[in-house]
């Protein structure tokens, strides 16, 4: 419990920065564009599972050819 009220806490705190940082981590991805600056600046301010879904929502899941 106290992790889940660290991670709402930790998002509530850094709302603005990772709606932005989020939304150049997408535009970037659909762009075909380095991800990696934007990576870095959204670990900054959001949490693995925002910035996972952000890649989701943007690419779709990724599978390995077997």
């Amino acid at each position: 419990n106290n992790q889940i009220n660290r991670l709402r806490a930790f998002q509530s705190s850094h709302r603005e920065a990772s709606d932005k940082a989020l939304a150049d981590l997408k535009a970037t991805a659909a762009n075909d564009g380095n991800l990696f600056a934007a990576l870095m600046e959204a670990v900054k301010s959001c949490s693995l599972g925002q910035i996972t879904d952000a890649l989701f929502d943007a690419g779709g899941q990724y599978r390995r050819n077997m």
